[in-house]
């Protein structure tokens, strides 16, 4: 992978490893429904201003494609997570994000994007057990309400997973700002009215809304403007493999910001979540030095 878009995937897994931070801090506030439907619409709305300024086209002969995909990777997991951070610490939520990527590879595999290997399936079950160590050993209880939380951060990450070849595939026809903006706007039509039956109940205090302008304008406008653009240049699992370094970033805000403790079950769960990295997207550091290292004496 090129070494530029490997610096702008790390920068990627901390905008997004922030948002869960912030999301933890606005939906208590907000409500799942307002939250995710303003943000949405904040993004829309910079994306559109983007387009504008660079003199770009709506897609909108692509409706029927960008419609799905802002169902499945916006609207979806937006609402999801919203609603899985009333009762999951920050970096909980980041840490099941985390298993997109093991939805992204069986996606992509099934629509014959990518090749479906014994490593990327041992990793997918690696994956797996590492959510299952940080729900059951985590520092919160696992009580029914976190668990379905949990449950429902996990169908917030096989929704983004699924759609991800999806998206690799509209990047071969449509830019990537006009894609962005395109599922941005379909999934706020989506949300608009959950949103507006959750108005009159919403607490727009100035956190949730310094919390609401960070999240619309820059870890969903301009960072999903940038995935998508790197999407045209490297694997669908690949450009979802920032999931498995959100964690490091989510943990990391919650604890600093949020004062959220750290379990046991986060470090043993983390550790097979990077190891199911390693073995889903074939990534090895040390690759380069084995390639280098003499064979004989």
């Amino acid at each position: 992978m090129n070494g530029r878009y490997f610096l702008q995937l790390i920068l990627l897994s901390a905008l997004w490893g922030a948002s869960f931070l912030f999301i933890r801090i606005a939906s208590p506030l907000l409500g799942p429904n307002v939250l995710a439907g303003v943000r949405i619409a904040l993004a829309t709305l910079t994306l559109a201003v983007i387009m504008r300024l660079m003199r770009q086209r709506w897609p909108w002969r692509h409706w029927r494609k960008l419609v799905l995909i802002g169902a499945l990777s916006v609207a979806l997991p937006f609402l999801l997570y919203s609603w899985a951070a009333l009762q999951l610490p920050a970096g909980y939520a980041a840490l099941l994000n985390s298993t997109a990527v093991v939805f992204a590879t069986l996606s992509a595999a099934w629509l014959k994007e990518e090749r479906l290997t014994a490593r990327k399936l041992v990793g997918c079950l690696f994956g797996f057990a590492g959510v299952a160590l940080i729900v059951r050993l985590g520092p919160i209880a696992p009580t029914p309400r976190v668990l379905l939380a949990a449950a429902t951060g996990v169908l917030a990450s096989a929704s983004y997973g699924i759609s991800t070849p999806l998206m690799k595939r509209a990047t071969t026809h449509v830019p990537p700002l006009a894609i962005a903006a395109g599922i941005h706007a379909a999934a706020a039509l989506m949300l608009l009215p959950g949103a507006a039956w959750s108005w009159p109940a919403a607490r727009f205090t100035p956190a949730a809304i310094a919390a609401l302008l960070v999240m619309g304008t820059v870890t969903s406008g301009l960072a999903y403007w940038m995935h998508l653009n790197i999407m045209r240049h490297v694997s669908a699992v690949a450009a979802i493999s920032p999931a498995f370094m959100i964690p490091v970033f989510g943990v990391a805000w919650g604890h600093l910001f949020l004062g959220e403790p750290l379990g046991s079950g986060l470090y043993a769960g983390g550790a097979l979540v990077l190891l199911a990295t390693a073995l889903v997207t074939g990534f090895n550091p040390f690759a380069k030095w084995m390639r280098e290292r003499p064979t004989g004496s």
